[in-house]
């Protein structure tokens, strides 16, 4: 893999979310051993497909302002932020679908919510845009980060049924990493 400016995987502390906790949060969203597997395949299916998938959510953020913001600077784009959050997004994709949920994956998981957090947003990039990714924008992205995958998911010739299942368990994954990369918007004691 080349170098991604950037990309610190096992190289950040210690998340305050612990392996019991993920795995409580994983019970309460219905993840399954099923589900890795299911997860993994859509990997396999994604992994040549990431471009499109990026080009489609940099559109979607494209075109609402209100989301274009987080990587502006008075109302201007940063380019070089938002190609830098790219190839970390891409990257993203497939340690979502291939990584395995451990505590460097949990660690990792808490690093990307304090670069959307004011704690580090920008300090990654060396840039001057929005000072935090509103919580409610975290959470939001669920539902399009989910809804806009079925479509590659099915691109592989894989049966209804299976392309179900791996949109399930992609859907599963999302839900828990948006819940991950919020801890540090909720008061100590309350996440």
């Amino acid at each position: 893999m080349d170098q991604i400016k950037g990309y610190a995987y096992g190289q950040v502390g210690t998340s305050p979310v612990t392996l019991e906790d993920l795995n409580l949060l994983k019970k309460t969203v219905l993840f399954t051993e099923e589900d890795e597997k299911y997860l993994r395949m859509a990997g396999d299916v994604l992994k040549d497909q990431t471009d499109q998938v990026l080009d489609l959510w940099y559109n979607y953020v494209g075109s609402n302002e209100h989301l274009l913001y987080y990587f502006s600077k008075d109302g201007q784009p940063n380019t070089q932020y938002l190609d830098a959050v790219r190839a970390r997004f891409k990257q993203w994709i497939l340690d979502l679908c291939n990584r395995p949920y451990d505590q460097e994956w949990l660690n990792y998981q808490h690093e990307i919510a304090l670069r959307h957090h004011s704690t580090r947003k920008n300090k990654t990039d060396h840039v001057d845009t929005a000072p935090i990714v509103h919580y409610r924008y975290i959470v939001a992205f669920i539902y399009p980060i989910t809804a806009t995958i079925k479509g590659f998911l099915s691109k592989k010739g894989h049966d209804a049924e299976t392309v179900a299942k791996m949109h399930d368990a992609w859907f599963k994954a999302v839900t828990l990493t948006a819940i991950l990369w919020t801890h540090p918007y909720i008061n100590k004691g309350e996440f």
